[in-house]
Parts: C-alpha cells; structure tokens; sequence
C-alpha cells in the first residue's frame, strides 16, 4: 500500500512538470500579451503558414526524387532464399536425377545487376531533378515572400485605420467643445437655440465616424489574425512613419527591372524548371539508344533427394547375369548391398555452390511509338518552360512599371494633398474665428470643418497609399520588408 502511494505521487509529480513545461513553451511560442512588430508577425507567418508548410512538403519531395535518380546508377543487390516440398515425379535440382517421393529443398542467392549504359538517361535523370529540386526551393521562397507582402499590406492598412479613427475621434473632441460653448451662448441669449441642434447633428455624425473608423480598425485586425491563423486577438507596434525622400524614385524602370530579375524567386524558378524541362528532353530520347547491363550471382543450395554412400558395401551371395559361357556354364555375379544416407545439409552448401555473371543487351527496335511519344512531349514541355520564362519576366517587368507609376502618382498625390490640408486648414482657423464672434451660421461653419476632415482623411489615404508603393518597389529589389 506505501509503495502504491509512492508511485502515486511521483506521477502526480511528474504531470505537474511535464504540464508547466507545455504551458510554458505555449507561452513562449505564442505571446500575445504584447504588441507585435511587422517582422515578428512575418516570421511567424513564416513558421506557421499551412501554405508555406505545404511548398516545404514539396521541396523535401523534390529532394526525395532527387535521392531516387542518383541510386538509380548504384548496383541492385538483392538476397533470394527459398523453401520448398516437391511431391511426385520430378527432377530434382541439384542431382540432376528423377525423384518420385517428398523432396525438401532450400535455395540461397544473392545476384545483383548494374546498369552500364542506357543513353545518358541515368545522368540526365539526375540533373533533371536537381534543376527541379532547385526550383522549389525558389518556389517555396515566393511563397514566403507573397505571405510576408499580405502581411505587410494588412500591417499597413491597421495603421491607417488607427490613425483614421485618432483623427474622427479628435474631431468629436472639438465639437463637443463647440457644443458647450453654444449652449453657453444659448443660456446668456446671444444665439438662438436652432445653433445648437445643428452642433449637436455634427457631432453626431462625427461620432458615427467614430464608430465606423473602428469598425475598420477591429475587421484590419481581424485580417491580420486569420492571416496569421491565431486563436485569439493581437495588437501591433504603432512605429513612427515618415514619408520616405524623392531619393526613393531615384532608379530608374529598368534599373529596378534588372535588379529584380537577379531577386526575385519567380525568375529563378521559371529558370531552373526551363533546365530541368532541357534535360528531360534528352532523358526521352535516350530511349533511342541501346541498354546495356550487366548481371551477376553467387548461390546454393539444398536437396533431400542428394543421397551418398554410408559405410562399406556387404556382400550378399552371387545370382546368375544371363550370360553363358563357351562351354555352355551360367555366369555368376557377386551381388552387393549399398546403404545411402542423404547428403548432410554442410556438405551440400559446399558441393552445391553455383556462380554466373553476365552481359544483357538491349536494343529497341519497335516499341508502338513509345519512345517517340515521349520525345515529342519533352519537346513541347521545354518549349512550354522557355515561353513560362519569358511570361515570368515580362510579367515582372509590367508589374514594376505599374508599381513604379503607382508611386509616382502617389507621391504626387501626397504633396497636392498635403498642401491642399495646410490651405484648408487656414481657411478653417479663419472660418471658426468668425463662427466664434457669430459673423456666420452653424451650417458655414460645420460644412468648413467636414472639409477639413475629408482632406485629412485624403492626406492619411494618400501618405500610406505613398508609403505601401514605395514598399513594393522596395521588394522588388530585394529588400527586407520593414517599416
């Protein structure tokens, strides 16, 4: 009973530590307690993304192909042992001679053959799936880089609509003010009471701003955590964004085109599947050529038909032949009796030992348009893989115009914006002046400040809009993602 207890407790003792040892690593893996920053979010990305696990399968198939072509040129050896009965009239094996009872055979080999030729194929096999081994690699590399650009963009998006809703609520802040100073007014009679309704009917459109910048902020967040394939809500780091120098455009189309195509994984791929497709076409049509192999084995074997001769001979009297001689005597011969045992299984292994090497050549002659077939589609496969190529570069290179253009036009946008909000701004100080000492309505004063928020808002659109194309010119060159 004190040893049950014994044993009792320590597993008791030995759940609590494994179970703090869980929690903690769950904790240390996943902290959501803190705010995170893009690149902790993009390498989290990186270690959990079912899709990034899927092209990492891929690879380590390729890789797996790849092992499989370079045993192909090794020697197959294969051991053979084998037990039978043989029951009836049949010739046994290893005497040479009829057996009519039960006969009980082993048989053991080893053989083994070797390819000496077949083509090239072996080898172009080979290179064939190291260039495809290569490409997903690059693959799996695009994939990495398209989930850390979708993080990047929703990144973005959270801070825009952070700041959105920092602007609406600032908006609300001052209305409300305004609010009070009316009814201030109201109360010593200097404004009649309609002011007031047309305050409070702004500020509770502001507040619906409010209300709607949050929306967006929690469903960007909510982006960010499907992205992510999190269980629960997360927050991020809110950095400092400035809007980057003119020096950002200073390259050129082309410079960041050629840039891109040494970069960018894509092109990579298309290259290394281009290679591959090159040698598969001469892995087809090394199936014109001769097969050449060469074979061997080393064996033996067991028989219980094998009998010997036990002991001496006993003589066992003479009994005529059916010979006659001259003078008319019957002959006589001496008759013996043998006794056999069956040859000891050592001895046999020994006595039994068989060993063959050989020669196989193999020259196609017609096989029904097979190797032809297969020739003819490496053919197309490679033309398809050079025209991939060139669709993969010309494809990077529209998409680096357009997102050159786009920052362009951003940047554009920005400065137009920018000034437009400084104007608006001095044309709203003096608006509220002259709403303070009521030299204008409600309504003029109210519609000042809605396009006060509206260019604010454009400017915030315009500035992260500036920002996100920037970032995308950045990846194209290879740069790391970060803000």
């Amino acid at each position: 009973m004190k040893s049950r207890k014994i044993i009792h407790a320590f597993l008791i003792f030995l759940g609590v530590v494994f179970s703090g040892k869980i929690i903690s690593q769950n904790s240390t893996e996943v902290d959501l307690t803190k705010p995170w920053t893009l690149q902790q979010c993009i390498e989290f990305a990186q270690l959990n993304n079912l899709q990034i696990k899927q092209s990492e399968l891929n690879v380590q198939l390729s890789q797996v192909n790849l092992l499989q072509s370079k045993g192909n040129t090794l020697p197959s050896i294969n051991g053979n042992i084998s037990h039978s009965y043989n029951f009836g009239r049949t010739i046994d094996p290893f005497t040479n001679s009829f057996a009519s009872d039960k006969v009980v055979s082993d048989n053991f080999s080893v053989s083994g053959s070797i390819v000496l030729f077949s083509g090239f194929q072996n080898l172009n096999s080979i290179l064939e799936n190291n260039y495809n081994y290569l490409a997903s690699k690059y693959d799996l590399e695009k994939m990495r880089n398209d989930i850390s650009l979708n993080i990047a963009t929703i990144y973005l998006q959270i801070l825009f609509n952070d700041e959105l809703l920092a602007i609406a609520q600032s908006q609300v802040d001052i209305t409300k003010q305004q609010v009070s100073r009316v009814q201030k007014l109201i109360d010593a009679g200097s404004l009649p009471k309609s002011n007031l309704y047309d305050i409070q009917a702004q500020l509770a459109l502001e507040e619906l701003n409010v209300v709607n910048a949050q929306n967006q902020l929690d469903l960007a967040y909510l982006n960010l955590q499907q992205m992510l394939d999190l269980k629960s809500p997360l927050k991020i780091i809110k950095p400092d964004i400035n809007i980057p120098s003119n020096d950002a455009l200073s390259l050129s189309v082309s410079q960041i085109y050629l840039t891109a195509l040494t970069a960018m994984p894509e092109i990579k791929s298309s290259e290394y599947k281009l290679m591959s497709a090159q040698k598969g076409y001469k892995v087809a049509k090394g199936g014109y050529y001769p097969r050449l192999m060469l074979s061997g084995s080393y064996g033996t074997g067991y028989s219980g038909a094998s009998k010997q001769l036990s002991g001496l001979p006993t003589f066992s009297g003479f009994s005529p032949n059916g010979d006659v001689t001259s003078a008319g005597d019957t002959v006589y011969t001496p008759n013996f009796n043998y006794n056999y045992i069956t040859t000891p299984f050592s001895d046999q292994i020994d006595q039994n030992l068989n060993k063959s090497i050989g020669l196989n050549l193999s020259i196609p002659i017609f096989n029904r348009f097979s190797t032809y077939s297969n020739v003819k589609r490496a053919k197309i496969s490679q033309l398809n893989a050079e025209l991939s190529l060139d669709l993969a570069k010309n494809q990077l290179e529209k998409s680096i115009q357009q997102a050159y253009a786009d920052a362009v036009a951003a940047l554009k946008k920005y400065n137009a914006t920018l000034k437009a909000v400084e104007a608006i701004e001095e044309s709203f100080k003096y608006t509220e002046q002259k709403f303070n000492v009521n030299a204008i309505t409600s309504f003029d004063y109210n519609d000042a400040k809605n396009k006060l928020i509206k260019s604010k808002s454009d400017l915030l659109q315009s500035k992260f809009d500036y920002i996100f194309k920037l970032k995308i010119l950045d990846f194209y060159q290879g740069k790391q993602l970060t803000l």
